[in-house]
């Protein structure tokens, strides 16, 4: 199943749904429609924490992907509007950036639970 994980920075939580939902097994992507110039640290550590390689980890356009290529694009939450974009599920979760890492710690057990929920 292919995975298109948006939300405005693509710094947090898409970022860490893309790294979860690839140790699941899925061909998981991420994008934002207002990309940030970099992964916020936490985001970083958590999906080290997991044995995911890092190194080339970094914000994307959402403009660089065509959304009839996934099965499911998912909006993180934040409002998310794309206005050329079907959005198939928004899951509505509240932004960790700026918060501790145990906040992003919870934030990625909320998304591996829903991740677990898709097949």
């Amino acid at each position: 199943m292919r995975l298109l994980f948006v939300c405005v920075g693509n710094s947090c939580r898409s970022q860490m749904a893309e790294g979860l939902a690839k140790l699941s097994g899925y061909d998981a992507h991420s994008a934002g429609t207002h990309p940030a110039q970099r992964v916020s640290q936490h985001a970083l550590t958590i999906l080290q924490k997991f044995g995911l390689d890092t190194k080339d980890m970094k914000p994307k356009s959402i403009d660089l992907f065509d959304p009839k290529d996934f099965d499911y694009v998912i909006s993180m939450g934040c409002g998310v509007e794309c206005p050329n974009i079907k959005l198939d599920q928004d899951w509505e979760l509240d932004d960790p950036v700026g918060q501790s890492l145990e906040v992003f710690e919870q934030t990625a057990k909320e998304i591996q639970k829903r991740i677990g929920l898709l097949e």
